[in-house]
């Protein structure tokens, strides 16, 4: 969930009330990008009301963000919900097009993608979440859902966990230690010691699974990108079903394939 405070002073200026000094920014942006934030972590619709409650502002300051972004043709509103626009996509292919990272990852993807027959992504952490910033797909009947954007919870996800064994024990016990965390499917793990223990061992073992844990029917196994200093910057993952492919199949199969590309990205940060 978004949960940004911003105080402004008379100027329009955002106020930095921890620091007590105003630096050179814009309350208004930082509104309005707080509530172009709120779309997608919870619903693809909000009201005035939704977005006020997700981005901590006053509804008088989300009706205004959601009525300007309406105007520049960033949403659409048919009286009651707001909802994204493709032109939405231009402010993350801003990111897209300029980071090296999913530039310099893409023909690793598809050299794995053409191995395994498998759709094979990249993901990095921010704040608790997963998010795929790159994607060679396969082409089958059924999906598994993931797009470049998606974001998913660590707790569950193979990304999530192998971002978390990149962190150190303070930062993955403080991030156990905000609950909160959702039960997406009846195998979905919750409980803080065995999801300690699920990281610990993806740290050492050098990859993360999660089977049937997000969504039944579907299984995943994920290794971490290391750069030249050896900190985690993103984790590159496989998505199947599991009645194609079986968890020792993942193991056996799939992590040295996705390792090797790993690890040749790696060496290329």
């Amino acid at each position: 969930m978004v949960s940004r405070t911003v105080e402004a002073s008379d100027s329009g200026d955002v106020k930095d009330a921890g620091a007590g000094r105003a630096p050179e920014g814009m309350a208004g942006l930082a509104k309005g990008l707080a509530v172009i934030e709120a779309f997608g972590r919870t619903s693809s619709q909000l009201t005035v009301a939704d977005a006020a409650r997700l981005t901590g502002v006053t509804r008088a300051a989300a009706r205004r963000c959601l009525l300007t972004l309406t105007d520049l043709g960033y949403l659409d509103h048919d009286g009651k919900y707001f909802r994204p626009t493709p032109r939405m996509l231009r402010l993350g292919s801003a990111y897209l097009d300029t980071a090296s990272l999913p530039a310099l990852a893409n023909p690793h993807l598809v050299a794995a993608r053409d191995t395994l027959n498998e759709s094979v992504s990249l993901a990095v952490w921010e704040d608790g979440w997963s998010v795929f910033v790159a994607r060679a797909e396969v082409e089958r009947i059924v999906s598994t859902g993931v797009r470049i954007g998606a974001r998913l919870p660590a707790h569950c996800s193979a990304t999530g966990r192998v971002l978390l064994a990149g962190l150190g024990d303070e930062e993955v016990a403080s991030y156990l230690a905000r609950g909160g965390r959702e039960r997406r499917t009846i195998r979905t793990v919750i409980d803080p010691d065995e999801l300690t223990r699920l990281v610990r061992s993806a740290r050492v073992d050098g990859y993360g699974t999660s089977d049937e844990e997000l969504e039944l029917g579907m299984r995943a196994v994920a290794v971490p990108v290391h750069d030249a200093r050896g900190r985690t910057v993103a984790a590159i993952s496989v998505s199947a079903s599991s009645a194609r492919v079986s968890a020792e199949e993942m193991h056996r199969d799939f992590v040295p394939v996705l390792a090797a590309h790993s690890a040749r990205l790696g060496r290329m940060l």
